[in-house]
């Protein structure tokens, strides 16, 4: 259970309803405070998520989640729920917002979206917990919500910064960010991410939301920088990653040099667009994505100039915005794809992880019938690949160059 000060209220049915609680970001969040001893409450909307979560699987591909859950929904720390009155049953309301089919941010903002939902049910003596990434000065808009609605919460912003992929360990390692306006809210949400790490990031609300912006920009920023490199490199008839490597090679100035690749993580490109919309002066975000986006026209241009498009089948393989995941938001394959698709005879896409694609074939039979393989998440399944079919990998997940 969370500890409680003298003045908490005590008349709350679990400890935290996690809104959006069966997503990528809720969910392990969820099972980290469940193992953690916490009474969880995952409220999604997707029934058939929450129907997963509470028969003890995972919805999604997330390594070292699934025991702590089995354990978490055995012991009956953990629930989900479809149901937003259970919003009402929680001391912490963490809200985070889902983007499962990997749409741009709409309007009105979905943030505010999902506050406007769920603000029937809040309580006296709840605090909300923003966790999603917001725009600056979105957490006082929010304030200003609950403010409205006349009751006593305390509204804090702890913006989540994990890798998918590696949640369950970062959750408990990574220090937690925490901010709020107010003293009280800043100590109960201090107390509430003290059960996943001793070391907190207390900051004002201002500086969090652009802590948490600035980290994915600046990611995505040094992928563009790397993506550049590797079309300058390749249009010289030389291998970038060869050049990296190179480089890097016991030059720590230069360690976090990228490798070339899709760069399209789902928060990477929509943080880094959230900014350059909030500050017209951040043309290094602008560059950046026209960079990173602009690489699956670059790989075709360059297929047409080696190949003869259209008289081959292409074969795209991998279809998840990154290596191991299952996860397709935002990924820069199905870009790919619809690029080959308009040169090529024919495109075949394959995913061993994506299970959400009823068009996804089988990798045997794209292997039998394509003429040419573009790797396009790269996923260790085609590491060791057999083949001998000629292999665009800008990944270098083959370890023979990146040279188109």
């Amino acid at each position: 259970m969370v500890g409680r000060g003298p003045n908490d209220r005590l008349n709350f049915a679990c400890d935290v309803v996690i809104v959006g609680g069966c997503g990528h970001a809720g969910l392990p969040l969820a099972i980290a405070f469940a193992e953690r001893g916490a009474h969880v409450i995952s409220y999604d909307a997707s029934a058939e998520a929450v129907n997963i979560v509470n028969a003890g699987r995972m919805p999604f591909h997330e390594p070292a989640a699934l025991p702590p859950l089995q354990r978490a929904v055995s012991a009956g720390r953990l629930v989900a729920s479809a149901d937003p009155a259970v919003v009402a049953a929680g001391e912490h309301v963490v809200l985070i917002v889902n983007d499962r089919n990997g749409a741009e941010r709409d309007r009105p903002d979905p943030l505010l979206r999902a506050l406007a939902e769920c603000a029937e049910q809040f309580r006296d003596g709840q605090i909300l917990i923003l966790r999603s990434t917001t725009a600056p000065g979105m957490t006082a808009t929010a304030e200003k919500t609950v403010a409205r609605l006349g009751i006593d919460v305390d509204v804090a912003f702890c913006p989540e910064r994990i890798t998918e992929g590696m949640a369950m360990a970062e959750l408990y390692e990574l220090p937690q960010i925490v901010a709020s306006r107010s003293a009280r809210g800043l100590e109960r949400a201090s107390r509430l991410f003290s059960m996943l790490t001793a070391e907190l990031v207390p900051m004002t609300v201002e500086e969090a939301e652009l802590a948490k912006l600035f980290t994915n920009a600046w990611r995505y920023i040094k992928f563009a920088a790397a993506n550049q490199f590797y079309m300058i490199a390749n249009d010289l008839g030389l291998d970038y990653e060869r050049i990296r490597q190179g480089l890097v090679r016991d030059y720590p100035r230069a360690r976090d040099m990228a490798k070339a690749g899709l760069a399209a993580g789902p928060r990477l490109l929509t943080d880094t667009a959230g900014l350059a919309r909030s500050n017209a002066g951040f043309t290094i975000g602008r560059t950046a994505i026209a960079v990173n986006q602009g690489l699956p026209g670059y790989i075709v241009s360059r297929l047409e100039l080696a190949y003869d498009l259209p008289a081959m089948t292409v074969g795209v393989l991998g279809m998840a915005y990154k290596g191991g995941s299952d996860n397709t938001r935002s990924s820069l394959a199905y870009l790919l794809a619809d690029l080959l698709a308009a040169k090529a005879s024919e495109v075949l896409c394959t995913d061993p992880l994506v299970t959400t694609d009823p068009d996804l074939l089988p990798l045997e039979e794209v292997l039998s019938r394509a003429d040419l393989l573009v790797i396009g998440a790269p996923h260790p399944h085609y590491r060791d690949l057999r083949t001998e079919l000629p292999v665009v990998d800008i990944w270098n997940l083959r370890r023979q160059g990146v040279l188109i």
